[in-house]
């Protein structure tokens, strides 16, 4: 049988990407071709050197990080709130703990270890957006991985150590010699590339290509 293989650059304080997320999933769900889909996430921060556990809006941050107003900053994440409606993604803004993401993303690079990062990406994600829970405290990802099915204390381990540092560093230096300079980024058997949060048929036209 015929494989395509995914590779999903992502940050999980990228709304693009869960967005993304959910329009490869129900691509790969309305699949009706002979191959088989394989994908895996890898590591891409968008902001290696934000703070932790930050204690402003995200408004704020989109703000500064732009030189715009916090009224724009509004104004564009309340777009974002009627695309992620039409996917099943309640997104509170408002709630958002801007902080860090590297710990989360050796979370996930456990998680692969134990076929479990999906699920650990979904949640990250939900707990980010929807719930305003800070990704970046340990308790937080502790309790998400236990979620998961992953060992709590495993994961314990994990994230007090500094195991998975050099796979995150590596998947980041990866994207940078492939070109990549955003997320969401799926690449295709590593020949097709759809950036960010394309449509449901942008993905299955390329799985048919792929095919070829």
């Amino acid at each position: 049988m015929n494989i395509i293989q995914v590779e999903i650059w992502s940050d999980v304080v990228c709304p693009f990407c869960f967005l993304g997320k959910k329009n490869f999933e129900a691509a790969v769900k309305a699949y009706g071709g002979t191959s088989k889909i394989e994908y895996v996430w890898r590591s891409f921060e968008l902001d290696p050197s934000s703070a932790k556990s930050q204690k402003i809006s995200i408004y704020d941050v989109l703000a500064r990080k732009y030189g715009r107003t916090i009224e724009w900053a509004k104004e564009t994440n309340k777009r974002l709130v009627e695309s992620g409606k039409a996917v099943g993604i309640d997104f509170n803004f408002d709630a958002i703990v801007p902080t860090n993401s590297f710990d989360a993303h050796r979370l996930m690079q456990f998680a692969r270890t134990e076929n479990k990062q999906n699920e650990v990406a979904e949640l990250l994600f939900k707990s980010y957006f929807c719930d305003g829970k800070d990704i970046a405290d340990h308790s937080v990802l502790l309790s998400l991985a236990t979620q998961a099915g992953l060992s709590t204390d495993r994961a314990k381990q994990v994230l007090e150590s500094a195991e998975f540092t050099n796979e995150v560093r590596g998947e980041e230096s990866e994207a940078q010699e492939l070109g990549l300079s955003g997320v969401p980024a799926f690449v295709i058997n590593r020949k097709y590339l759809v950036s960010g949060a394309q449509p449901v048929e942008a993905f299955l036209e390329v799985f048919k290509e792929s095919e070829e």
